[in-house]
């Protein structure tokens, strides 16, 4: 039995939103054609039957929608895909969307509902912070439908959880960011790290830093572990993933060992690449409505991207953690760990200040992991 995890962008980097730190439109920027428009019934069509014929009883998909923002293809898109999934017999299949939510409303939430969609909703919690970066076509702020949104999601009962970029300036309050997870009773999040330009070469005053990387989460880790200790168990996917390679001796959150492994991402026309960073005409795999996946993990872009050239940061050489976490991701190592030539690292000055309790919860689940095997 395998697991095939597939991240779909229905409405390639076609967004309603003209947020300020957008990677993807970084990225879009780069290639040769822009945004491949919205995915066709035809190209629906070619890419399901192509996975169809590769899945084996028992196996299991997980489907993740992407964008720029994904709703934009339509609810109708997102019914006829169900459609034809379900017809896959003796096939576990997974739904997640992420998206920015402004387009969600009671059918949109029904539908979700019943189809088990696992619903990750862009809100960068400080009002402020927000509505400065986070704007619709009209440069207007869009904080208070984003909240609107998530409570209409609760009532329909539809499990999510809060994607909140984390910039520089969001990193500076992470009091204020407790306040505000407790303030809107928000019990899973996950903080992505805003990136610098893909160039290496533009600033951006959005774009964390390592210093900030370290000191935000090593206070938030303060105020979640003694929630934690009273028995009130928010999930911040960092420590869940810190936890986890603890437990596992392998990462689940991509790239956490410093390890790039080929992923299978669609753009709208079918194109294949092997990460959301870098869907790239140099990374191009293929075309799923063709290829097998066989074939797209083992193309000479997949090859391109895995011997890309990368230089480890100087801090590397003297890290007590350096095994444990190889560099971290590629992309996010100039903002949560070093440069290329620092001395010192934001990840590694976390885990000085947090890794040890982290490492006791992680003996923790071990230890009732094993008893209820017994």
């Amino acid at each position: 039995m395998k697991t095939i995890r597939m991240m779909i962008k229905p409405a390639s980097s076609l967004c309603d939103m003209r947020c300020k730190y957008c990677f993807y439109a970084d990225v879009a920027d780069a290639r040769a054609v822009r945004s491949f428009g919205m995915m066709s019934d035809t190209t629906t069509d070619a890419m399901l039957k192509s996975i169809a014929s590769e899945l084996n009883v028992g196996d299991a998909v997980s489907f993740a929608f992407q964008g720029g923002e994904p709703t934009l293809a339509g609810l109708a898109f997102f019914r006829r895909f169900v459609e034809k999934t379900e017809t896959w017999k003796d096939v576990r299949v997974s739904y997640a969307l992420q998206t920015n939510g402004l387009l969600l409303d009671d059918v949109w939430c029904a539908f979700l509902k019943e189809h088990r969609f696992l619903v990750g909703l862009s809100l960068d919690l400080l009002p402020e912070a927000h509505d400065g970066a986070r704007v619709d076509a009209r440069g207007e702020g869009t904080y208070r439908r984003v909240v609107g949104t998530m409570e209409q999601l609760r009532r329909y009962g539809v499990d999510f959880n809060v994607l909140c970029t984390l910039t520089s300036d969001v990193a500076r309050h992470p009091k204020q960011v407790w306040n505000q997870l407790v303030k809107l009773e928000i019990d899973y999040v996950q903080f992505t790290p805003c990136l610098g330009a893909l160039d290496g070469q533009s600033s951006s005053p959005y774009a964390l830093t390592p210093q900030r990387f370290a000191s935000f989460y090593t206070q938030l880790f303060g105020l979640w572990y003694a929630d934690y200790q009273k028995g009130k168990r928010r999930s911040v996917k960092l420590f869940d993933d810190i936890v986890n390679q603890l437990v596992l001796g392998r990462p689940t959150g991509c790239g956490m060992d410093g390890v790039c492994r080929p992923q299978l991402v669609i753009e709208a026309d079918g194109s294949a690449y092997p990460c959301d960073f870098y869907c790239l005409d140099e990374y191009r795999m293929g075309n799923i409505t063709s290829d097998s996946i066989e074939t797209l993990l083992h193309s000479d872009g997949a090859k391109a991207f895995l011997s890309r050239p990368h230089t480890a940061p100087r801090a590397c050489a003297s890290c007590r953690f350096a095994r444990f976490c190889g560099g971290n991701c590629r992309r996010m190592q100039r903002e949560i760990c070093a440069s290329v030539t620092d001395e010192s690292c934001g990840y590694s000055a976390f885990l000085e200040q947090c890794g040890k309790p982290l490492a006791r919860l992680a003996e923790q689940v071990k230890s009732t992991y094993l008893r209820n095997q017994r």
